[in-house]
């Protein structure tokens, strides 16, 4: 069956990998690297994390490991279950399982994360981006003298707005996306070089919103053959989690002809994590 990968961070127990009994002897940054090293050969990680047991287990650390795609998930597990690894005893190993009553909204992958998903499914050269408008939503200064006469104490701020399209050439897919970012601005200690850091910062970080937003209209479909497609899907439609069926009707070679969005979405925070609510701690042997 087809897989879909959206440009979310990843929630489901599908994709998750509980690892246990890790030796005690290694610092939990050591078994991070160690970890990261072993599991990044069976796909893209989202994250991996290392925790102490608690007093009752004994010494030692587990692991919680996320994976953007649930196939990648399951191929190493089955790979690494019950195997030395990079120590001298096995380690064991579980695939995450999601309490039905606990369900997360879909959060954004941050434009980083959505870049690195994107270079690992397309390549480098695979897709591009093209900005379309770069506009300084800023008061003009005839306005802030105006402004500063009649309300002194009220603080300026810099704004900038972005429209800019995600291209994949291969699949003939374009995809919209806008952001707005703004930066408050305190006249009386900005100098000429700090208004200009602060202009630029403000510039990329309007960017990063709307390229954010444009990905999010994107989904990576991974065929049971290894080849790729991609859907698009406009910015109306929901991102939950759908049913192998429902993927069926999704997968597109080619994207919909596309019409900008009246809102752009909020670029989520996707370092948040909801391991302790998602997980049914296996019993240790």
């Amino acid at each position: 069956m087809a897989e879909l990968v959206p440009f979310t961070v990843p929630t489901g127990g599908d994709k998750t990998l509980l690892v246990w009994e890790l030796s005690s002897g290694p610092t939990a940054e050591a078994l991070q690297h160690s970890l990261f090293t072993v599991f990044s050969q069976f796909g893209l990680l989202y994250s991996v994390r290392v925790f102490p047991n608690a007093a009752v287990a004994g010494p030692g650390f587990y692991a919680i490991i996320k994976f953007y795609s649930a196939r990648d998930a399951h191929t190493a597990q089955k790979a690494c279950n019950q195997k030395q690894l990079f120590q001298k005893s096995p380690v064991k190993i579980r695939l995450g399982t999601q309490h039905k009553a606990v369900q997360h909204n879909a959060l954004a992958l941050n434009s980083s994360r959505c870049q690195e998903l994107a270079n690992y499914y397309f390549g480098f050269n695979g897709w591009s981006k093209r900005i379309i408008k770069l506009q300084d939503l800023s008061d003009p200064e005839e306005e802030r003298e105006n402004e500063d006469i009649v309300a002194p104490l009220q603080k300026q701020s810099l704004k900038f707005f972005c429209a800019l399209e995600v291209v994949v050439p291969s699949y003939e897919c374009r995809s919209p996306g806008v952001g707005m970012a703004e930066e408050p601005l305190d006249n009386l200690e900005e100098g000429p070089l700090s208004l200009l850091m602060k202009r630029k910062k403000t510039q990329k970080l309007a960017i990063q919103k709307a390229m954010t937003n444009a990905f999010q209209k994107l989904q990576i479909v991974v065929l049971e053959s290894g080849k790729i497609a991609v859907a698009y899907r406009s910015c109306e439609e929901v991102t939950d989690a759908r049913t192998e069926e429902e993927l069926q009707d999704l997968i597109q070679v080619s994207c919909f002809s596309w019409k900008p969005c009246g809102q752009g979405e909020e670029e989520c925070l996707s370092d948040l994590s909801f391991e302790e609510e998602e997980f049914t701690v296996p019993e240790l042997d």
